[in-house]
């Protein structure tokens, strides 16, 4: 007998499924007219299906109850989607990018990074009650770099190709791809030394904090991750090259090529123990380092496919597990402080520093590029990967007596709230700038468009009667009325000349040449469409109507004019729709 099967993972399926087929319908209105973002938007619907309102998405009971086992979830989730993203980040770049622009990403990665982590750190500790400064170094390396994920929004689509010149599209993609890997030795310096500097169970001190930082982070994780990703990024280049010209390879293998190689990279790091997320960069742009790749697969859609259904995916994940209620309620933050700290850390994180330094980068010319490229530092998915990384270290590799450090505990709360809470600034912030940006644009001018149409109501046209049905008057350029005497003279010729009359602004504005009645013979009317006359017919070259004389016909407009009252000697008025764009 059937039975209703209302499991977890069936729900899950229609509701990711339900969503994702949903804003397929309306993507290119939401994405290309209202500028909104993919996380905004699946973000919302997260918040839509969670716990706190549908309940169709409950990540605690995928979780069996556990915060530790929900904290692995959103990491290895995270995990996922970085992988993917910064290979393809790596591989829409030109190829040796990274060794022709290293000086532009060495101030970036290196003074701006640092400065990001500084000022966050600042601000992080003047807000949150009773942390030290070394806390708060932890909890602002986690929303140091800037995101890859959230980048896109930016780079991509119709707003980037009117807007961002290419050059900052490329380098602000380096960027977020390359910082995100970059964001470990921020975080374990601010670790090691509160292991072994701020508490009890642990001996060495400093010392011994900079000396794991050193042979642990700088060399083990990242020097060995970079060599890891040359490596397999110029191998992979050179075997699909091969398999490519043996003809070994079929075209949906070699589009998923690089997908395949950044879980591949991903799982063999974490198999290491290396940094994954700077691997999976190196070696994307290092499988490209000849362009070939980029250019073979840049007309295709199946990365960008991927991409946004990763983007959909985690996002709505996201909306699900955000904790909303301890923004409001809980011990560590009050709810004023927290929103202080998110509008500081959106203004002084990253804008002064990019100021300071965008003489020095030449893919930034001017000043508003500079605040551009300043404030769109977005923190989101790599945030979120950083806080399960900093949550397990402090929560496993710091317990004395077999509890959790007191310190380490409250570190591992205030980062909880502070780095979801500054995501979902960002997120919201950030997705709304550019709709927001546009229409404070449009709105007054479109306003002041309607006002001033309204108060200049053009002046009437007055035609001569039915009686000089052949002739075409020269108007004057105050009120645009025929004179007759002119009209009787063109009368009595076969062909009229052509008349130029000027309709407001200048006189290199607002041109309209009006044809003589020989080609409206021919059926020729304003706007370049030929149309039957309905009633009447032609005789001597001049189609005859009804009531109302012939008109000038045949309009080259240089710009479009208003629509034009035409009165008649007999009284009669008709309006010419003049639609001449």
């Amino acid at each position: 007998m059937p039975t209703l099967e209302i499991n977890d993972f069936n729900i899950v399926c229609s509701v990711l499924g339900g969503f994702i087929t949903l804003f397929g319908l309306v993507s290119y209105l939401f994405k290309e007219r209202f500028y909104l973002s993919e996380a905004l938007i699946s973000m919302l619907a997260g918040i839509a299906f969670s716990p706190h309102a549908a309940n169709f998405i409950r990540p605690m009971d995928y979780a069996l109850g556990s915060q530790a086992n929900l904290d692995t979830i959103t990491m290895y989730f995270t995990r996922l989607v970085l992988g993917v993203q910064l290979v393809l980040a790596g591989v829409q770049l030109p190829g040796r990018y990274l060794q022709q622009e290293w000086k532009s990403l060495s101030l970036l990665l290196g003074p701006g990074m640092a400065f990001m982590w500084l000022v966050s750190g600042l601000l992080i500790w003047a807000m949150v009650p009773n942390i030290s400064f070394v806390q708060a170094l932890a909890i602002g390396a986690c929303v140091t770099p800037t995101d890859p994920v959230l980048s896109n929004s930016i780079v991509k689509g119709k707003f980037a190709d009117k807007n961002v010149p290419r050059p900052l599209q490329r380098i602000i993609v380096a960027e977020s791809g390359a910082n995100d890997g970059l964001g470990y030795p921020f975080l374990f310096i601010a670790l090691y030394l509160m292991k072994y500097t701020q508490g009890p169970g642990f001996s060495g001190g400093g010392g011994k904090a900079i000396a794991l930082w050193i042979y642990e982070t700088l060399v083990y994780e990242i020097l060995l991750s970079i060599v890891y990703g040359i490596a397999v990024g110029w191998l992979s280049m050179k075997l699909l090259h091969w398999a490519e010209e043996k003809r070994y390879v079929d075209r949906e293998s070699f589009l998923v090529f690089a997908i395949s190689l950044g879980l591949f990279i991903m799982g063999t790091c974490g198999l290491f123990g290396t940094d994954d997320l700077l691997a999976c960069f190196i070696a994307g742009n290092v499988f490209t380092q000849d362009d070939w790749f980029r250019l073979e697969t840049m007309d295709d859609s199946l990365q960008p496919t991927v991409d946004m259904l990763l983007n959909l995916a985690i996002f709505m994940w996201f909306g699900a597990v955000c904790p909303w209620v301890l923004f409001a309620h809980n011990d560590i933050i009050p709810i004023y402080r927290l929103i202080a700290l998110g509008i500081m850390i959106l203004l002084f994180r990253r804008l002064p520093i990019v100021f300071a330094m965008h003489k020095y980068i030449h893919q930034i010319e001017q000043l508003s590029q500079a605040a551009f490229v300043g404030f769109f530092g977005p923190i989101g998915v790599g945030a979120i990967f950083y806080l399960s990384v900093c949550r397990q270290f402090l929560l496993e590799e710091m317990i004395v007596d077999g509890k959790v450090r007191d310190d380490a505990q409250k570190t591992a709360d205030a980062t909880y709230i502070v780095v979801w809470f500054l995501v979902m600034c960002s997120i919201i912030i950030h997705g709304l700038s550019i709709p927001v940006g546009k229409a404070g644009y449009h709105i007054p001018r479109t306003i002041s468009t309607a006002l001033s149409v309204s108060s200049a109501e053009p002046d009437p046209i007055r035609l001569p009667n039915s009686r000089s049905t052949h002739s075409t008057a020269m108007p004057t350029t105050g009120n645009l009325r025929y004179n007759r005497n002119r009209n009787r003279e063109r009368g009595r010729r076969n062909t009229p000349p052509s008349t130029v009359f000027r309709i407001g602004g200048s006189p290199s504005q607002q041109e309209a040449h009006v044809a003589s009645p020989t080609d409206s013979a021919a059926g020729l009317h304003p706007g370049g469409s030929q149309r039957q006359q309905q009633h009447g017919e032609e005789e001597g070259g001049v189609a005859k109507h009804s009531s109302m004389p012939a008109v000038p016909t045949q309009v080259a407009v240089h710009e479009p004019i208003r629509p034009i009252r035409l009165i008649g000697d007999d009284g009669r008025v008709e309006t010419l729709n003049a639609n001449l764009e």
